[in-house]
């Protein structure tokens, strides 16, 4: 490819991406569906706009090899450690179950097995990118289910970087047979290769990083990491391992590091683009020809995989103690296969173990999985709620103490609330939605209970007819609403003690009566304005005096701007008009 080709290329990937990608955002499609669509108009199947589609692809590879980077990046051990339970519990199930259906139904129709599990393993994958841009726009991610599926998102990401390393180990194809190229002494040499790379990242990333952010060079520091990225990846891939592998790694070892916030915004606008260029390069290696062919078959397999892996992932949910609608979420969103699959079947190809033109096949069920995946969720939320009446979730037995106070939320605001109380032995009880939160606390000497505070019959039991004060400091917004809205209408003597996470939570919960609210920030970022106040010379006393003299301003501003929010026009007004106040206020002395 020349230098003309390559700009011409890369202008017309740029065109595609401008185009088709908005397009499918505004669909609820989603960015990744954008960009194989993209791919597709512009391939050899479309427009034909781009010719050289093996070179496209090969280059393409690094967008999945910084994604993998950016997830051994973000992939600290201890965070992995907190949720053990339900990555290495629900996650492994999954996967497991999954696989070994799969591969039965691949071994059916006739496929060796080596074969059969490869294909099994990559479809019981589900689209990482997909499924966590899905549940971000339905505000899900908070969710009981939207942990449970980053769980097992996370334990397929994490198993998917030792299996695209192995499977060029199993074998190769001479005919009709597997013949298995299986070698201890090949696993033993990664294995070497592997530590080798780890000790090494060790002890000479860290002076190599420092030395280069010491000069002060951003652009230096980014070529650095890029660098290490690249460098350990080609590493890997000279002894037949792919180079994803080696880039998880590379993220792993800068996971604890002290510039890992600073390499992650650098190396993200590199993952995105590449990434985006290798979901095109997916777009344009769809035969089409195949598809149109075998287009009955494809639309049967893409139905049959996500149909049973929604059945499997529902008795899952179920399992673990999901609710019913929690569960069939849970179900849907897990049920199409993921871009790992895409980069599997290619390392399987490459290494002979399945034919060029099952792949094709596989990877348009994939792709069509994915299409499917946004209709399946309209399917669900409009009929499926309809034929399943779910039942109450069994919440802990709550001892009613006759608390004065009950605390609903236990995570970093009702923990210090809990606390101060505990130890003036004033009487409370506090409700937890997060059932790891709930064992996490209670190691401690907690005594906190699993429950829902918008639970009119949890809040009876737990001693709101009697209770004096309700704190109320959960985190999800939408969720405060609810259970301040339930206090209110049955129990209006409770005086309620609100957490509010920004201006617009806190006008939501004034309009339901709710007196005292406590923004989330806003006294600590006046604690940090009155110490920068002081630094710069301003006496203690009056930095103080001003800080509280804007705190009062803001404060009546937010009662002010209560009845006027809806109106922009008065509201921009009247914001200017108080700034112009407070200036004077605080400049009169000074």
């Amino acid at each position: 490819m020349n230098l003309h080709e390559f700009l011409s290329s890369a202008f017309w990937f740029l065109v595609a991406a401008v185009v088709f990608v908005p397009i499918f955002k505004r669909l609820g499609l989603g960015a990744l569906l954008g960009y194989i669509a993209a791919g597709i108009a512009i391939g050899p199947w479309g427009l034909k706009l781009v010719a050289e589609v093996e070179s496209v692809a090969k280059f393409a590879e690094l967008g999945v090899v910084f994604l993998l980077f950016v997830i051994g990046l973000e992939l600290k051990p201890k965070k992995l450690w907190n949720m053990r339970k339900s990555v290495f519990g629900l996650g492994s199930l999954q996967m497991l179950i999954t696989t070994v259906v799969l591969a039965l139904g691949a071994k059916l129709l006739g496929l060796p097995w080596i074969t059969a599990l490869v294909c099994g393993f990559a479809l019981s994958l589900t689209s990482t990118a997909l499924a966590l841009q899905i549940m971000k726009e339905k505000n899900h991610l908070l969710t009981e289910y939207g942990r449970k599926v980053f769980s097992v998102l996370l334990f397929q990401d994490l198993v998917a970087i030792p299996a695209l390393a192995l499977i060029p180990l199993l074998g190769t194809k001479t005919g009709e047979t597997v013949v298995t190229a299986f070698s201890p002494l090949a696993v033993l040499k990664v294995f070497a290769v592997i530590l080798l790379v780890i000790v090494c990242g060790r002890f000479l990333l860290q002076p190599v990083l420092r030395m280069m952010a010491w000069t002060q060079t951003r652009e230096i520091f980014t070529a650095t990491t890029l660098l290490f990225v690249v460098g350990v990846s080609l590493i890997m891939e000279q002894q037949h391992v792919s180079m994803s592998l080696g880039a998880f790694l590379a993220g792993m070892l800068l996971a604890d590091s002290e510039y890992r916030h600073e390499i992650e915004s650098d190396i993200e606008p590199f993952k995105g683009l590449l990434l985006g260029l290798f979901f095109i390069s997916v777009g344009m290696t769809i035969n089409f020809g195949i598809v149109m062919q075998e287009f009955v078959k494809i639309f049967f397999l893409a139905l049959l995989m996500m149909m049973t892996k929604q059945g499997i992932n529902y008795m899952l949910g179920r399992y673990f103690k999901l609710p019913v609608r929690s569960a069939q979420n849970l179900a849907v969103v897990l049920s199409p296969a993921g871009e790992f699959a895409f980069v599997i079947f290619a390392v399987a190809q490459e290494g002979q173990l399945i034919e060029a033109e099952l792949v094709n096949i596989l990877l348009a069920s994939i792709t069509l999985s994915m299409v499917l995946l946004p209709i399946f969720l309209v399917l669900k939320e409009r009929f499926g709620d309809a034929f399943f009446d779910e039942k109450p979730q069994e919440f802990d037995t709550i001892k009613n103490d006759n608390p004065q106070v009950i605390i609903a939320g236990f995570g970093r605001v009702g923990q210090i609330t809990g606390r101060l109380l505990r130890v003036m032995w004033i009487p409370f009880t506090a409700l937890e939605l997060d059932d790891e939160q709930v064992q996490v606390v209670r190691k401690f000497g907690n005594k906190v209970y699993y429950g829902d505070a918008s639970r009119l019959d949890l809040l009876i039991a737990a001693g709101a007819e009697t209770a004096e004060v309700f704190v109320l400091a959960v985190d999800d917004p939408e969720t405060s609403r609810k259970i301040a809205s339930v206090v209110r209408q049955h129990f209006p003597h409770l005086k309620i003690i609100g957490r509010a996470r920004n201006r617009q939570h806190a006008f939501e919960l004034m309009d339901m009566g709710v007196e005292q609210i406590f923004r989330e920030t806003f006294s600590s970022s006046l604690e940090m304005a009155e110490a920068v106040l002081v630094d710069l010379g301003v006496p203690v006393e009056k930095a103080r005096a001003k800080i509280k003299t804007f705190r009062a301003h803001d404060e009546q501003g937010l009662r002010e701007q209560q009845s006027i929010r809806h109106n922009e026009k008065d509201l921009i007004a009247y914001n200017r008009q108080a700034a112009d106040q407070l200036e004077k206020t605080l400049r009169a002395d000074l």
